[in-house]
């Protein structure tokens, strides 16, 4: 006796091949906007691209989309006079120190937190928890002046750290949030069966909740490598010599104005570094949108 499952595939093979040019027809309005939406997003990525390969004297002389009926002028000089700018390699690696730093401290800190907000008793639980929900709206233009002079007093002005230190704190708030919550809905009984069977809460964090939890945390470390890297102000603001490549780009930008070659290429690489981290975790950032959706 045929099972539902293999007479769905021979019910669609006996469509009639109007039924699917109508069914075609009926999609091709909406595949077509979406088509159209995905090529205006691109457009400003793919023009960044081929300015970034185009010579200096070609950039301001004619547009990027000229390349198409000549190809044969892009050429990855910019790119090599890119790393020879001692400036903006640096800035890239320090960019990359803050923001690895940065994500990897709110995601370990925000999930005990959120675990323990969830899962422990202890005084004052939901009181401490509604102090941080407040924090969501402290606005992050508040604390520029108050930390830059702390940071001017304790001596971590111009380094690492205090970028480090500053991404950390504002984005613990709705990381918290974010994992206080994913957790919280993760069924009582799974808990309590693993305090019987004898685990500790330190196992039961690290043995359940973080497998568990992976979806969440991982659209969590998208969020905040992508709000990192993509920082301006702040790294304006705690930077002098230790600047991230933001920063360096609009330096390069304010002084020389028209060194476009090296701006274009700078300003494509990152772009296109937290591009592929979001596209390698797409997968667990869907997860955890979509996670407790469902039940």
């Amino acid at each position: 006796m045929a099972t539902v499952s293999e007479n769905v595939p021979a019910a669609r093979n006996r469509e009639p091949a109007g039924g699917r040019v109508v069914r075609f027809l009926g999609r091709a309005p909406v595949n077509l906007l979406l088509l159209a939406i995905a090529l205006l997003w691109l457009m400003p990525t793919l023009g960044l691209l081929i300015t970034s390969l185009l010579p200096a004297d070609q950039i301001n002389s004619r547009g990027w989309w000229n390349v198409v009926s000549d190809p044969s002028a892009l050429t990855w000089d910019n790119y090599s006079a890119l790393f020879d700018n001692s400036a903006l390699t640096s800035s890239l690696v320090t960019t990359i120190q803050i923001t690895v730093a940065a994500t990897v401290l709110v995601v370990f800190v925000a999930a005990l937190a959120g675990y323990a907000f969830a899962w422990l008793e202890f005084p004052g639980r939901d009181w401490i928890f509604i102090g941080v929900i407040g924090l969501l709206v402290v606005p992050l233009q508040m604390a520029l002046i108050p930390m830059f002079r702390i940071y001017n007093d304790v001596g971590l002005f111009d380094t690492v750290a205090s970028l480090v230190l500053f991404h950390t704190a504002f984005g613990l708030p709705f990381a918290i949030f974010l994992l206080r919550n994913f957790f919280a809905g993760i069924p009582k009984d799974i808990v309590e069966s693993a305090r019987i069977d004898g685990s500790s809460e330190w196992r039961i964090f690290s043995r359940l909740m973080l497998p568990l939890g992976l979806p969440a945390i991982a659209s969590l470390a998208i969020f905040q490598f992508l709000w990192t890297w993509n920082d301006l102000l702040v790294g304006l603001t705690f930077g002098r010599s230790t600047q991230p490549i933001t920063v360096a780009i609009f330096s390069q930008m304010r002084q020389f104005g028209s060194n476009i070659d090296i701006i274009a290429p700078a300003s494509f690489l990152a772009l296109a570094v937290p591009l592929m981290v979001f596209f390698a975790f797409q997968r667990y950032f869907v997860q955890g949108l979509l996670a407790g959706s469902v039940k």
